[in-house]
């Protein structure tokens, strides 16, 4: 699949097959996010990668009401371990570096076949406790992982004369 025919047909999915996802996959999606750039090149991301089906449903308080979760066959926690560092536009680096691996494993996901949903919406205590995450550990966010068992529609977008503007804002 090309990337343009990736971003097209790309969807969030929250309903799952119950099949494993391959270690060969798994392997090159979390490769997708080790190839993303970050600020100054600072790689602060880690990843932890939850399989164990106890370990998931123990996630289901700390989702916000997001049963779903506690259904995938993967949830991968992404993690920043440097917080401190703020771009001179004063947005913090590993927020945007987060969210550009993120990315770059939801499309690598879509690429081969699997389905993903990122989760914004969660208590970082509750999780930093069930998966041993360090206090000085940033947890940006959960991505759900595995093969879909639905094929929602697409959402509709916005037309690009509505979000874009050339030269000046206007």
């Amino acid at each position: 699949m090309d990337i343009f025919e990736t971003l097209a047909t790309r969807r969030s999915i929250r309903r799952y097959q119950n099949r494993p996802v391959e270690k060969e996959k798994l392997t090159r999606i979390l490769e997708a996010a080790r190839l993303a750039p970050s600020a100054d090149n600072r790689q602060e991301w880690r990843f932890v990668v939850i399989q164990e089906r106890r370990t998931i449903e123990k996630l289901g308080d700390a989702v916000c009401g997001q049963g779903f979760v506690t259904k995938a066959p993967v949830v991968i926690a992404c993690c920043s371990v440097q917080s401190e560092y703020i771009l001179k536009c004063g947005h913090p680096a590993y927020a945007i570096d987060i969210g550009i691996a993120g990315g770059h494993m939801t499309l690598a996901a879509a690429a081969l076949g699997l389905g993903t949903c990122w989760i914004g919406d969660f208590y970082e205590d509750q999780v930093r406790e069930i998966l041993n995450i360090p206090d000085s550990v940033r947890i940006v966010e959960l991505l759900t992982l595995g093969y879909p068992e639905e094929k929602p529609s697409a959402r509709p977008r916005k037309d690009l004369s509505e979000i874009v503007y050339y030269e000046k804002w206007s």
